[in-house]
């Protein structure tokens, strides 16, 4: 049987490395023996899998990278050494299950796309607010990327930066309204609110809610919190501009999107966002859209975005290439939570902590390759132009 599992690995390794550069690494079966692939006296292994029981086995030896990652995250098989370069490879393992893409969309027929976006985004977000204060910025509290002068920035002045520039995009200040897409731990908004603005944020996560309201009561800021789905929601008056910090791949409708944009504008007023992007909408992994983020959401297709910015009245202002900052905010979140593993795994459990662990390096990993692109821009409401 452990020869059957090294035999598919070897073929497997030989077929995915044909025009690939190498990458060694090793297995460790249940018996304590290791294997080595592409591991030679001036190539080290990079990380083994090791194989805890008989679920890890079976998993690895399907080469099927949700089995393989739901082993991980059960405890029946371990990474150690470099996650990251180990989550780089994940086309080494097929990833094919069309019941399972199926499965994704019928809740939402069934009940309604909105509310299945409501119940989605709980399913990530209605975690502990403690929980992912453990590797946010603990200057912000900002669950997107940060701008960063240079590699070795502090992830808090990178943050600071980011979110000066969204201020900035939208040209604000004191007494004007800002419509926020998306609370969060309130980063942008008390951001905002500290320096005169008043800030209307709509999210759809109940312990966001519950977080921002206290904050805000706390820190006594004009800051109105609204749980609504944002295509849902209606004001008495326009505002004078829209912050949308990686909110647009939970809105993949895109024409309606902007409608809501145009309804909730003043003319002439700006949009500031920020995405994760990538070259096909439905790309991400079969353990990404159950276990990360289910649902609806889809990273950013930007020329598929242009093209109805293009259709709206809106103009484009600037588009900013943000996937290097992306990456190093990643790789900053994953290793505060690796920093705080124990703390984490005894509030929580192990099973979030290696959810959480194999997301984050994950991302890092995919930013990094190029796998997934972020795209930081701004827009005008212009209605002159055609709707």
């Amino acid at each position: 049987m452990g020869q059957a599992l090294t035999d598919a690995v070897a073929r497997r390794y030989e077929r995915y490395f044909r025009d690939r550069e190498p990458v060694p690494f090793e297995v460790v079966t249940r018996d304590g023996v290791t294997h080595a692939f592409g591991v030679t006296a001036t190539a080290p292994p990079r990380f083994s899998l090791v194989i805890r029981d008989d679920v890890g086995h079976r998993a690895l030896r399907s080469l099927d990278q949700l089995q393989v990652a739901l082993a991980y995250l059960h405890g029946h098989l371990d990474v150690e050494g470099d996650l990251a370069t180990a989550l780089t490879m994940r086309r080494f393992f097929s990833d094919v299950h069309p019941i399972a893409f199926l499965a994704r969309w019928a809740p939402a027929l069934l009940h309604g796309r909105r509310d299945h976006d409501r119940r989605s985004i709980s399913r990530h977000y209605d975690e502990e607010s403690e929980f992912f204060l453990t590797f946010l910025d603990s200057r912000h509290r900002c669950y997107t990327e940060g701008v960063f002068a240079h590699d070795d920035e502090a992830l808090e002045d990178a943050v600071t930066r980011k979110l000066d520039l969204a201020l900035e995009a939208v040209q604000v200040g004191p007494g004007d309204r800002v419509l926020e897409v998306g609370g969060g731990w309130g980063a942008f908004a008390e951001h905002a609110a500290r320096r005169g603005v008043r800030v209307t944020t709509v999210t759809l996560a109940a312990e966001s809610e519950r977080f921002l309201t206290r904050l805000f009561a706390r820190e006594d800021l004009p800051v109105t919190v609204v749980r609504e789905h944002f295509l849902r929601y209606t004001a008495a008056e326009p505002f004078d501009a829209i912050v949308n910090m990686g909110v647009t791949e939970h809105l993949p409708d895109y024409r309606a999107t902007l409608r809501a944009y145009a309804r909730l504008l003043r003319p002439g007023g700006r949009v500031y966002l920020d995405a994760l992007a990538m070259r096909r909408k439905q790309h991400l992994s079969t353990f990404f859209k159950k276990h990360i983020y289910p649902g609806n959401s889809a990273p950013l297709l930007l020329h598929s975005y242009l093209r109805q910015v293009a259709r709206s009245p809106f103009e484009l202002l600037n588009l900013e290439d943000d996937r290097h900052n992306y990456f190093l905010t990643c790789r900053a979140w994953a290793q505060r939570l690796d920093a705080r593993r124990d703390e984490i795994i005894a509030r929580w459990g192990e099973p979030l902590y290696r959810r959480f662990r194999i997301f984050l390096w994950g991302s890092a990993a995919g930013f990094e390759t190029g796998l997934v692109q972020a795209y930081r821009w701004s827009l005008r409401h212009a209605p002159a132009h055609p709707a």
